[in-house]
């Protein structure tokens, strides 16, 4: 059995989690911490210090705010940690790099099987299409999101960069007199309305011919079915960065 602990506990995110855990044999979560408690069905703290449970893992649906108290706190304890927020600073990144020396971290843009399935096929794409095609990519989220370009974005962006050996440059939106398209470029759009889960989209525009790779979550529920298969699998892991690569091979082998 997995034991959870899950920061942002009284969120959307975390209502999510509950939900499906309720139906779960292999994972329980045994308390949530949350700036703004209310009654969810388990022990609720607003800070890491007050907690009193036992756990194995860490689920943190909150933000890229006060990170090295839930970083320190799984480090201390023994806990491996599921990252399942994006906007990360580059003072982030480093310390979560640093904590990874100590700290069993699981870390995605994205939690869901069809994205990463998506950034496979993004990725196949641009090393057969290669410079006679143009790459953009259009992402759109709900009015309440704060960063943006989304994380999903950077991340396809940076895969299909990768068949370029990183030579791409990005560029987020344009406006005024630009000039030509460059082909040196990947384009990057950020759109934000309603209530749209999350919607991406990479475009590869060729000669008289497009080939359009999409994805839409159509419910949360998907990223919180994502982070609970991700807390599973980092039970027991050793220190390090893990991603959705290292979890899909597990459950294939």
């Amino acid at each position: 059995m997995t034991r959870i602990i899950l920061c942002g506990a009284c969120g959307k995110m975390g209502g999510n989690v509950l939900s499906l855990l309720e139906g779960d044999s292999e994972a329980t979560a045994v308390c949530g911490v949350d700036l703004y408690p209310r009654e969810i069905g388990i022990p609720v703290y607003t800070s890491f210090a007050d907690i009193k449970e036992e756990a194995d893992v860490i689920i943190d649906f909150s933000s890229s705010q006060n990170l090295s108290e839930r970083l320190e706190y799984a480090k201390n304890n023994g806990l491996g940690i599921v990252l399942a927020s994006t906007g990360f600073s580059p003072a982030d990144l480093a310390l979560i790099e640093e904590y990874a020396k100590t700290t069993a971290i699981f870390k995605t843009a994205n939690l869901s099987l069809g994205v990463n399935l998506m950034q496979a096929l993004c990725k196949a794409a641009a090393e057969v299409l290669g410079d006679a095609f143009d790459v953009e990519i259009i992402e759109k989220h709900h009015n309440l999101k704060k960063d943006a370009p989304s994380g999903t974005a950077l991340m396809l962006a940076e895969t299909v960069n990768e068949a370029f050996d990183g030579k791409k440059k990005f560029v987020n939106g344009r406006e005024g007199i630009v000039g030509a398209r460059e082909k040196s470029e990947i384009g990057i759009h950020a759109v934000r309305g309603g209530t749209i889960v999350g919607e991406h989209e990479v475009m590869f525009a060729g000669e008289d011919e497009i080939i359009t790779i999409s994805h839409s979550a159509r419910s949360k529920r998907v990223f919180a079915a994502g982070a609970i298969r991700a807390a599973k699998f980092l039970n027991g892991k050793g220190a390090g960065v893990y991603a959705m690569k290292e979890l899909l091979a597990e459950e294939q082998a």
